[in-house]
């Protein structure tokens, strides 16, 4: 189970952590993606950890604003969001895969969160 949260509203320029907490089982050896989901648009990939956190990789829209990080110790990966723009609004997931290596395609993940909204006001 993953399960994502932190979400809310925020003015444009602003920062949200948002935490992606596992329990059931641990996932510190499974790469970790944030993915976000906009109305009427598919699912896009935001930034990934790998399993051990030494390799990490963003969209370009989001690089430099963005910071992933996890802590397998506590089962919990970060995302770290600053400088939002009001085209981040989105519903935001975490998904873990049975693999130890980022991901950009949603379809290989095997675990979803229930996702946690986003809304950056202009």
């Amino acid at each position: 189970q993953l399960q994502a949260c932190g979400g809310g509203l925020v003015q444009a320029g602003g920062s949200l952590r948002l935490p992606c907490a596992a329990s059931g089982r641990s996932f510190s050896s499974y790469a970790v993606g944030w993915f976000r989901q906009a109305p009427g648009k598919e699912h896009e990939f935001v930034a990934g950890v790998s399993w051990d956190g030494h390799n990490t990789y963003y969209s370009d829209s989001v690089k430099g604003r963005f910071t992933i990080s996890r802590d397998n110790a506590k089962n919990t990966v970060w995302l770290q969001m600053d400088s939002l723009k009001p085209e981040d609004t989105a519903v935001y997931y975490c998904a873990a895969r049975n693999e130890g290596w980022v991901a950009i395609i949603a379809n290989l993940h095997n675990y979803w969160g229930q996702g946690t909204l986003v809304t950056v006001s202009s």
